[in-house]
């Protein structure tokens, strides 16, 4: 959103052509993404870890269009700030995308699908997802655990090869809207399940003190992980509204 009014793909398009122009003379290319698929999860971890380090504005900026646009540090600190202005503004815009669930993707030749059925993780995969979902250096582990290469499938129906914790790195390739919009789903599925189970106590009043318990306890735990999705969300500055 620039100025109070979306860039149209057309328009962005053309800003591509007139940027890669106007920078053959720099004998660099200007390679901009404009939808959250084109970028990878390893940039945005890289871009974040520099964030966190550094609040030069000037500086994040540069590294900005180094790490997703391809550009040398060195060039990007040549380019005019007019243009630095608007590809940034482009970036910006394509971070305030709330992508849905990405069922499945292609990375490297090789077809990955989410979890077919969240009832079937077991322990091991259930405590990697639940200690590595909010925690963006080690993301990759998450993704892992969500996305694995599909064996079999029919139509929209598939199979995954068998959760291995080994080589969680190459998950560092995947696109962020596959990404982004799997923290999205299991935040918003915490909210479901934390309504859903308040409604249960409501109405089972007549249970017994140790079931009720149980379900309180289960209930913090889904709330905590809820909480550290948001933050996640709020880092980004997506809004569920």
């Amino acid at each position: 959103m620039i100025g109070g009014q979306k860039w149209s793909p057309f328009f962005m398009l053309y800003l591509k052509i007139v940027f890669n122009f106007r920078y053959i003379y720099m004998r660099v290319k200007v390679t901009i993404p404009n939808d959250l698929s084109e970028i990878k999860l390893h940039q945005y971890q890289k871009f974040l870890k520099v964030q966190e380090n550094n609040n030069d504005d000037v500086f994040l900026t540069s590294k900005m269009m180094e790490i997703f646009c391809g550009i040398k540090l060195t060039d990007a600190i040549k380019m005019r700030a007019t243009d630095v202005h608007r590809i940034t503004a482009i970036l910006t815009e394509m971070f305030e995308q709330k992508p849905k669930l990405k069922q499945r993707f292609v990375m490297n030749g090789v077809e990955y699908g989410f979890v077919p059925n969240l009832d079937d993780m077991t322990l091991g995969e259930y405590i990697d997802l639940d200690t590595y979902l909010g925690n963006w250096e080690k993301m990759e582990i998450a993704m892992n655990v969500l996305y694995r290469p599909i064996e079999n499938k029919l139509k929209d129906k598939y199979t995954i090869k068998e959760y291995t914790a080994e080589n969680p790195e190459i998950m560092q390739n995947m696109p962020m809207d596959a990404v982004l919009g799997s923290i999205l789903f299991f935040y918003r599925l915490g909210i479901d399940l934390s309504k859903t189970m308040t409604n249960y106590l409501e109405q089972e009043e007549d249970r017994t003190i140790h079931l009720q318990d149980s379900l309180v306890r289960s209930g913090d735990g889904i709330n905590q992980f809820t909480h550290s999705l948001k933050e996640i969300l709020e880092e980004l500055k997506i809004s569920l509204n």
